[in-house]
């Protein structure tokens, strides 16, 4: 009652394999796409409820397109409110996770990640650090959706059931 030990999706851990192809980037932000894709595997890998295929085709092929980078100015400089000393990340990707021999479609949602930055006197080398950590944010929320398989849930809505980011 409550807990869990092992995947929660009723299958054997590594049973079944996921490939995780590039996401298209629909945003300005350069080389994101490179960051998501290696934390999804990543998280694909930490997890073991499935496991990471990376020479042919996946059981699972997880697919998808980011479509929003935002950052928002959390705190401002004391004596200059128009100056951010952190802001906040936001990332959002619509993630399609398919499996290839049913052709179901296990996962069709727009999935956020979330992270915060302090400003020093480098907001580029600041940023450049937390991109990663945004994406394993993102990804963390894509692979839970994928291995508890909350699928029943309306396309276009956010990990969390929330209307897309506009």
């Amino acid at each position: 009652m409550g807990y869990k030990l092992g995947p929660t999706n009723g299958l054997p851990a590594g049973s079944r394999t996921v490939e995780v192809k590039s996401f298209v980037n629909k945003t300005r932000e350069p080389r994101i796409t490179e960051y998501l894709a290696n934390s999804m595997r990543k998280q694909i890998q930490q997890d073991g409820s499935y496991q990471l295929e990376t020479g042919g085709r996946g059981d699972i092929v997880i697919s998808g397109e980011i479509i929003k980078f935002n950052r928002s100015g959390l705190s401002y400089q004391t004596n200059d409110v128009l100056t951010p000393q952190e802001y906040t990340l936001a990332l959002a990707a619509h993630v399609l996770a398919i499996n290839v021999t049913t052709g179901e479609t296990n996962v069709d949602r727009v999935v956020s990640g979330r992270t915060y930055i302090r400003i020093g006197n480098d907001q580029s080398s600041a940023e450049r650090q937390a991109i990663p950590i945004l994406a394993d944010d993102l990804a963390r929320n894509a692979v839970s959706l994928l291995v508890d398989g909350d699928w029943t849930a309306e396309p276009g809505k956010t990990s969390s059931g929330r209307a897309k980011l506009r």
